[in-house]
């Protein structure tokens, strides 16, 4: 008989396991609180693994898988481990319960007697404003389907297309060869899943900062230096002064990057 701990309790608890990975992507609590929208306080406490401030399971959990995500980590696998940790995940509540309250009978509606009355007051206007209208079509001795040949042209010239409602096309990356060369440029698009990104120009200036999703794509530019931070490094397709840069790094990786007017040497 062996006596040890098995691989379950050698395992960090989900906060420290959050920790760890956020220290690893040299991310501070205010960065992972920015892209993460998790109010700093919050953030704090699930690293020490307080769950108290979020508000109920529910609300934990959610945490738990964007803090995940922002430093790397499998959201899922925390949150079951989150589950097996506090008495598993809670059974869901019967739909008969939820809609109780729409079982109490409700009380006989009463007759509405003002709209009937605004009702038939309405239908007897129209009815006269009808018969004077159709009388004084009648005495002119021209039916009312005379009056309306001169809309059919009308129509017809609004069905035809405006050359001013065709849409402009969607820029390539090919246009990107056209970066002005006294700039540096840098366009990010994600490819290969979500992406946090941070910028700052050379001053140290916080020039963007949040998640750039799967499709979207983002241009930046400076006139000296843009320094990065990727979150997901390698689903990132990147172009610096119309150049691709080949390498950006793996996936999931975090990286930080800087670019000057004259980068890439090698695009």
């Amino acid at each position: 008989m062996s006596i040890g701990n098995s691989p379950e309790e050698d395992r960090p608890s989900v906060g420290r396991a959050l920790h760890q990975a956020r220290i690893v992507a040299r991310l501070s609590v205010d960065e992972i609180s920015t892209s993460t929208r998790v109010r700093i306080p919050i953030v704090q406490a699930i690293e020490q693994d307080d769950y108290s401030r979020c508000g109920g399971d529910v609300y934990a959990r959610g945490h738990i898988r964007t803090l995940a995500r922002a430093v790397g980590l499998d959201g899922d696998a925390l949150v079951a481990q989150y589950d097996d940790e506090h008495g598993g995940r809670p059974a869901p509540t019967p739909p008969s319960t939820l809609f109780e309250a729409e079982r109490i009978r409700p009380e006989p509606r009463r007759p509405n007697w003002t709209a009937a009355m605004v009702a038939a007051i309405v239908a007897v206007v129209g009815f006269v404003g009808f018969t004077l209208f159709s009388g004084g079509d009648n005495e002119s001795g021209k039916p009312v389907a005379e009056d309306t040949p001169s809309e059919s042209p009308s129509k017809k010239a609004s069905d035809k297309p405006s050359p001013s409602r065709t849409s402009d096309p969607k820029p390539s990356d090919s246009a990107i060869a056209g970066a002005p060369a006294d700039k540096v440029t840098v366009r990010m698009t994600a490819e290969q899943g979500n992406s946090w990104i941070s910028a700052k120009d050379h001053n140290g200036r916080l020039v963007h900062e949040g998640v750039l999703r799967q499709g979207q794509s983002k241009t930046l530019t400076d006139d000296k230096r843009l320094n990065l931070v990727l979150g997901n490094a390698g689903g990132v397709k990147l172009f610096v002064n119309g150049k691709e840069v080949k390498h950006v790094g793996e996936v999931g990786q975090v990286q930080r990057l800087s670019y000057t007017r004259g980068d890439p040497e090698a695009g």
